[in-house]
């Protein structure tokens, strides 16, 4: 299925479907709202957004101690170029009024572009077919096009806006959303240029201008009259027509961080942009979706809601990421305002590993973006009190740290190991020592020597003190097992590549060390550090505990908590929750998965029995890594059942926040859930393995897996078949053989399951 579909006028469900029926490109998204609006008493979050556009904000403290954030970046709800009013004979048509039938809604996501379409009934009796199409381009990253149809017989009226009276959605009692600052953006000019509206705003602190440049096409040759309006900042273009109408409306939208002269090249652009009809664009919308479909796409054989909501994943992940080096992917992509528009962690513990698999050239830019901000990251560093090294912000926008809560965001140091893992990652895939000489190696040795700065030895351990892993429910700890692991793997690697440089490129690895001014010494402590890390464990449960105190804490009373207590950030204070036994998310389970060799299958899986019950899955993080797991410990109805929640998340909108935006991490965690989780995927320094099963609900399912210029097909049925599609012969591992990959290799599916354990 290559079509999502929704046809509810409720009020709860349009705003839900305004981030599900988003359609974006990595730079310009815009939400999916009624281009006619709804009833005045609706909620709406009219939102169009850039990425990376940004506006600072003060951060006010009851208490400011020395070097907590001082500003924040927000990103911004910029000019609405949505908006289009129909008229016939003068009466105004709304979806609200009992007066339509034959209502539809679709989002295509093998073409590229959304569709909403009624017959509407005037009070004259008269009936009108009204059809809205709408496109934001992946060839023209500026453009979003409407393109509005209306067959009626009698007189036919639109006004079309570009609409400056804009703020951002706030809600005073969530920390996921903005609590303040609402209006960010000032209305600077606004006049008509020809056939062309244009509006510009301008940051109040950032000093960013975002311009606005619309105009419209139409095909009638005679019986047009048009007129446009000027009102500061509300510009309105109105056309008259009798008996049928096909219009497209073309809006671009440029900005100071990506343009040099905003209002220029938006001329530009659009006179550009003009020459081709809205079915021209279409046609390249399907042209390339194609291309990206023929890689990326995850067959399911035998279940269409399965296939429809997978597909509806990887179109919404491919939408919101950015793919210019320099923005990243936020939380909530572009589909809506949900923690700000920041980048966190989910970039590279989630969202990379996932593009990597069949996107890697994207998946380069996302890196190249963590590498524009090293400088930023090294400033960080010094002002937390670290002589050598980088610290990477919680969350951030241009590289600043945003995180006014630095017990559950700054304290979070793992994220420099998150980093690390991502260009080993890109590594292990390409082998690339290019790229790891330009960019990989000064981030791999920076995020290295902090740990070595904020680390110490004691009894003959190296230990890491008063950090916060990824389960933000336990903070500022000693020794988060997460923390740590990804700390060992980090500067195991900074020494792998520092003597493969050494060995192969020498003149490279002298130029990065005295650029950062690294000696040969660290590389001997940290291969000292590296050896002697202290993972926590415990004898007696034979797991990895969280972290050195963990254990000793009250277990959560889950059965004495409310289900609308959920989730505990929002009902009880932080303190309360720190001191029991309860994780928000995956931290050791996390770290077994993303590190799985340095552990035991027997001590993986007694951490993950354990974790499993004393976890919320308050976050949506939580779900996909718990369903790869189950995968792995060989409990396939729970991985399954984890795998559904995932699924759900958004569409069902089980967390009560999808209005601001789909859970970005989320959908990049059902693309895993598949390959890593049913498919038993793995790349690690030896080479790729896999060990699949089959959920029995499915006839089978299908991937590819892109690794060091080869192009592998993977497709489970009754067999496990592996096609080489691109590439030259490369050993495999699948169920722990080893086997030689030329062109086909087809192995009998394991059957080491039983018919109660799956669905």
């Amino acid at each position: 299925m290559w079509t999502y579909r929704d046809n509810e006028l409720t009020p709860e469900q349009l705003l839900l479907n305004e981030s599900l029926f988003t359609l974006a490109n990595g730079y310009l998204g815009v939400r999916g709202c009624f281009e006619e609006g709804y009833k005045d008493n609706y909620e709406s979050i009219r939102g169009t957004y850039i990425n990376g556009f940004y506006e600072i904000v003060d951060v006010p403290y009851g208490e400011k101690l020395y070097g907590f954030p001082e500003i924040q970046e927000k990103q911004l709800n910029i000019i609405d170029g949505q908006t289009m009013k129909i008229f016939l004979d003068g009466e105004e048509v709304s979806l609200f009024n009992n007066k339509h039938y034959e209502y539809d809604r679709k989002l295509y996501f093998d073409q590229g572009f959304s569709e909403r379409s009624f017959k509407y009934k005037t009070e004259a009796g008269k009936i009108a077919r009204i059809t809205f199409r709408r496109i934001v381009s992946f060839q023209i990253k500026e453009l979003l096009l409407i393109n509005l149809k209306i067959e009626y017989d009698g007189e036919i009226s639109v006004d079309s806006y570009i609409d400056g009276r804009v703020e951002n959605y706030t809600n005073a009692f969530d920390p996921r959303v903005g609590q303040r600052h609402s209006k960010l953006l000032d209305f600077e000019s606004s006049f008509i240029v020809d056939d062309k509206m244009l509006m510009s705003s301008q940051t109040q602190k950032s000093n960013l201008k975002v311009s606005c440049i619309a105009t419209h096409k139409y095909y009638q040759e005679k019986g047009v009259t048009n007129i446009s309006k000027v009102d500061e900042n509300l510009i309105k273009y109105s056309i008259k027509v009798d008996n049928s109408l096909d219009i497209t409306k073309y809006v671009v939208y440029t900005n100071t961080i990506h343009h040099n002269e905003p209002e220029k090249e938006g001329i530009q652009l659009i006179e550009r942009a003009k020459t081709k009809d809205f079915n021209d664009y279409a046609d390249e919308q399907r042209e390339y979706l194609d291309k990206f479909w023929s890689k990326s796409d995850i067959e399911i054989y035998g279940n269409e809601i399965v296939q429809q909501r997978i597909r509806f994943s990887i179109f919404h992940f491919l939408q919101s990421v950015g793919k210019d080096g320099v923005t990243n992917i936020s939380a909530k992509g572009l589909t809506g305002e949900g923690y700000e528009g920041h980048y966190f962690w989910d970039t590279e513990i989630y969202v990379l590993p996932a593009l990597q698999l069949t996107q890697p050239g994207i998946a380069r830019q996302l890196l190249k973006s963590r590498y524009r901000i090293l400088d930023k990251a090294r400033k960080r560093a010094r002002v937390l009190g670290h002589k050598r090294g980088v610290k990477f912000p919680w969350r951030t926008i241009t590289g600043i740290e945003c995180s006014t809560y630095f017990p559950a965001g700054t304290a979070q140091y793992h994220i420099n190991g998150d980093v690390a893992y991502s260009f080993i990652q890109d590594f292990l895939y390409r082998q690339d020592i290019d790229f790891m000489c330009k960019y990989g190696a000064e981030v791999i040795f920076e995020t290295a020597r902090l740990w070595l700065d904020i680390g110490h030895f004691h009894e003959d351990k190296f230990r890491i003190h008063t950090v916060t892993g990824p389960d933000e429910y336990t903070c500022l700890v000693n020794n988060n097992y997460y923390t740590n692991l990804l700390a060992l793997y980090n500067m195991e690697w900074a020494v792998r590549i520092y003597e493969i440089l050494k060995n192969r490129r020498l003149n490279e690895l002298k130029n990065v060390m005295r650029k950062v001014g690294m000696n040969e010494k660290e590389i001997e402590d940290m291969k000292e550090a590296y050896s002697k890390m202290h993972l926590p464990y415990d004898k007696d449960l034979k797991i990895n505990a969280q972290d050195d105190s963990f254990l000793m804490k009250k277990i959560w009373d889950f059965k004495n908590t409310p289900d609308d207590n959920y989730p505990l950030l929002l009902n009880y204070h932080p303190l309360t929750i720190y001191r029991h036994q309860v994780t928000k998310q995956p931290d050791t389970v996390l770290g077994h998965f993303l590190l799985e060799e340095y552990s035991t299958n027997d001590v993986i899986k007694n951490s993950y029995d354990y974790y499993e019950k004393i976890t919320t899955h308050d976050s949506s993080l939580s779900a996909c890594i718990h369903g790869i797991m189950a995968s792995k410990c060989k409990y396939y109805q729970k991985a399954y059942n984890y795998f559904l929640d995932s699924l759900r998340l958004d569409f069902d909108n089980t967390h009560g926040n999808t209005k601001d935006g789909i859970h970005i991490a989320n959908l990049a965690g059902i693309i895993l859930s598949v390959t890593f989780g049913f498919g038993g995927y793995r790349i690690k320094k030896e080479g790729i393995s896999f060990n699949p099963w089959k959920p029995l609900t499915w006839d089978g399912y299908k991937f590819n897996v892109i690794y060091r210029g080869r192009t592998i097909q993977v497709k489970i049925k009754e067999d496990v078949k592996f096609q080489l599609l691109q590439g030259d012969k490369i050993k495999i591992k699948v169920y722990d053989k080893d086997y030689l990959l030329k062109e086909n290799l087809n192995i009998p599916l394991k059957k080491n399951m039983s018919q109660r354990e799956i669905i």
